[in-house]
């Protein structure tokens, strides 16, 4: 079985030898980089030589160089389908809220268990492994006006093209195949980020106003959300 390629970018050498030995235990194959711009400089050489070979990313945020949420932003020019995950000391507002805007799968905070890491890994790959699955017989489909290719991640409306994430994509995915009904808030948190925690709902809210921002050109589509009770994708046929 060909092992999930991850790209960790952490200048604590102690730590970072720590969760590389771990992650390589859990069946990860480890690209391990010191700073930011070592990190992007693998990315970039891996992506070249492989389409990018990379399956995820863990960034500390608190890097010398380049910090992690600058290397994110770099990567997400190269490659907007992969997913990340952001390692940080610091408990700041601004910290978190700037990781969701950039797209982050997920935030965790020093000091934590490397297991709890393995498991944040596993979680995401097997959301982005069901969306794959559940996309793999219809690669294109219209919702409302718009064409969702599930597998190039993309949105097209009148000829033009918006690329979205990969978990933009699962969000999508998830709506359209619960369209027209409530949801609970909970459900949409528990399958398509894993957990309901506050990090994933702040992510959750994100994402939302990202997914309204794309679907804002065809009035016949909505996502609604009544408070206390939760959301729907309502898409109005003629």
């Amino acid at each position: 079985m060909q092992k999930t390629k991850v790209l960790l970018a952490e200048d604590d050498y102690d730590f970072g030898s720590i969760l590389k030995q771990y992650l390589m235990i859990h069946n990860f194959d480890v690209t391990w980089a010191k700073d930011g711009e070592e990190a992007f400089t693998l990315f970039i050489a891996d992506e070249h030589q492989y389409e990018y070979a990379f399956d995820i990313c863990v960034f500390d945020v608190m890097m010398p160089k380049l910090d992690g949420f600058s290397l994110a932003e770099k990567v997400i020019q190269h490659n907007p389908e992969v997913p990340f995950i952001f390692l940080t000391a610091k408990k700041m507002k601004e910290d978190k809220i700037r990781g969701l805007k950039l797209g982050a799968d997920d935030y965790i905070v020093k000091p934590f268990e490397a297991d709890i890491l393995v498991l944040r890994l596993q979680n995401i790959l097997k959301r982005a492994q069901k969306t794959i699955i559940s996309s793999k017989n219809e690669q294109q489909y219209a919702i409302g006006k718009y064409v969702f290719d599930t597998v190039n991640y993309q949105l097209k409306f009148n000829g033009e093209t918006q690329r979205i994430t990969e978990k933009e994509a699962q969000l999508i995915q998830y709506f359209y195949d619960h369209k027209n009904q409530m949801i609970k808030r909970e459900d949409v948190l528990e399958n398509v980020w894993g957990n309901d925690d506050f990090f994933s709902g702040r992510s959750m809210d994100v994402f939302i106003s990202r997914l309204r921002k794309y679907f804002k050109k065809d009035p016949a589509i909505a996502i609604e959300s009544t408070r206390g009770v939760g959301l729907t994708f309502k898409i109005v046929t003629n």
